[in-house]
């Protein structure tokens, strides 16, 4: 017919043909197999189908192509949208869950919480987390890492970023807590479907999940109700909590967040930056357990205050162990990326594990090598736990920052001997060692 708009011609890669709802099942319950026989079979970039939708996601690992990604326009790539799974439990004003202007006001606000300033403030306040705990553990000891690490970076958020520091609130919310970010697969199907939480076993999940948030919303009432001049105040709190309640004060140009914005931040960084860096040290601790001669030098290391190597060390055991697999960005319309023409509505993920796990870009990625970072040049957009682009992640900084610290305490008492390598095991939305890392505790 004449003047008709021929309809354009896309190209999206190869891929699996399963059937979207077993995929789906597969992909929340073993991607970390899944995706590395993807990758051997279609190569850098290929295409699954998931629930609900079925969404289409395009998985590229070439660090040209994930530059191009991150570098793309905001707008167009939508960083909010890729994450809807998480929205039923971040909320939707989370800045892991919004866009364009919404996000950038987030952004805004959270920013001068993790900048260099606050991050020195609250070290000291993570060494006496840390020390607490480790002066808990005894000569002969089997640790439980992830269990112990969990403590410890769940004491931080709760006290760093909501400034909850008495013991009785705190012994009321940390069970709370543990149970909603200890999840599998099952549980994770209410977030693309959330009328299953009316029913069992989710409804119990739902139910734990109402309490955190009227906790929350207490803390914030009461916070919100204290004088400014009064030793309860706002003024002079540098916790998290604190600071975006004072958003709208004088000295600000922005309007004071509703209730929901905040808790919706807080649960953000919680289920962001808890579990996450956890694992991250359960991971580390567990290679250098492993290897008598890197777990010398890290001790040398926290004894003489070496914090480069020991984060070369936590660094390291992010990238052998992915904690997040991959980023997503939804495109908003229909956009050329790496040379192909892919559709509106497709979500395009860099690969977070097949990059790190990329020969080219790290010689004997099998092999765990704090030396990595200390002495190679970690070439752009190949080590990429935080995301990147405008929107990685704004508490980079501070997840390195508290897993040097912790590091340094335990290493600075014990060293740790692991007797087996860990196997994976994906939890809520976190690569965690399945059996927990166990240690073995030697007094120095």
């Amino acid at each position: 017919m004449s003047g008709a708009q021929e309809r354009p011609t896309y190209d999206l890669p190869d891929g699996p043909t399963t059937h979207p709802a077993v995929m789906t099942w597969r992909f929340l319950r073993s991607r970390d197999r899944l995706v590395p026989a993807f990758h051997r079979e279609f190569g850098d970039t290929f295409t699954i189908r998931i629930l609900p939708g079925p969404r289409t996601l395009v998985v590229f690992s070439d660090p040209a192509d994930v530059k191009e990604i991150f570098a793309a326009d905001p707008s167009q790539f939508h960083a909010g949208k890729g994450n809807e799974i998480l929205k039923p439990v971040m909320g939707h004003h989370s800045v892991l869950l919004t866009d364009d202007a919404q996000h950038q006001r987030a952004r805004k606000l959270l920013m001068p919480a993790f900048t260099g300033p606050s991050m020195r403030g609250y070290q000291p306040l993570v060494e006496s987390i840390a020390k607490v705990e480790v002066d808990s553990w005894r000569d002969g000891d089997r640790l439980v890492t992830l269990d112990r690490m969990n403590a410890i970076t769940l004491d931080v958020i709760l006290q760093v970023v909501f400034g909850v520091t008495d013991e009785q609130r705190l012994a009321v919310l940390r069970p709370k807590v543990n149970r909603m970010v200890d999840i599998d697969a099952k549980m994770l199907l209410a977030w693309s479907y959330p009328r299953l939480f009316a029913l069992p076993p989710w409804r119990g999940y739902f139910k734990n999940q109402q309490a955190v948030d009227e906790l929350l919303y207490a803390e914030i009432r009461e916070r919100r109700a204290a004088h400014d001049s009064g030793p309860d105040g706002l003024a002079g709190r540098d916790d998290v909590l604190s600071r975006l309640l004072r958003v709208g004060d004088g000295d600000s140009d922005e309007p004071p967040l509703t209730d929901e914005e905040m808790r919706d931040q807080l649960v953000t960084l919680l289920l962001a930056g808890h579990e996450t860096t956890a694992s991250a040290l359960s991971w580390t601790l567990h290679e250098l357990g492993r290897s008598p001669e890197l777990l010398a030098r890290a001790t040398a290391a926290a004894d003489t205050g070496d914090d480069a190597f020991l984060e070369a060390c936590l660094k390291e055991g992010m990238r052998l162990h992915p904690i997040i697999d991959f980023v997503a960005r939804t495109l908003q319309s229909d956009q050329v990326v790496a040379g192909r023409l892919l559709p509106r509505g497709t979500t395009v993920t860099p690969s977070i594990m097949l990059s790190h796990s990329r020969e080219k870009s790290f010689a004997d990625s099998h092999t765990f090598s704090p030396d990595r970072f200390l002495v190679d040049k970690i070439a752009p957009n190949t080590w990429i736990p935080f995301g990147g682009g405008v929107r990685r992640c704004i508490g980079a900084a501070f997840s390195l920052m508290e897993g040097t610290v912790v590091l340094r305490e335990v290493l600075q008492r014990f060293e740790v001997h692991a007797d087996r390598p860990a196997p994976n095991k994906l939890r809520n939305i976190t690569n965690v060692p399945a059996d927990k890392a166990p240690l073995r505790l030697t007094s120095r």
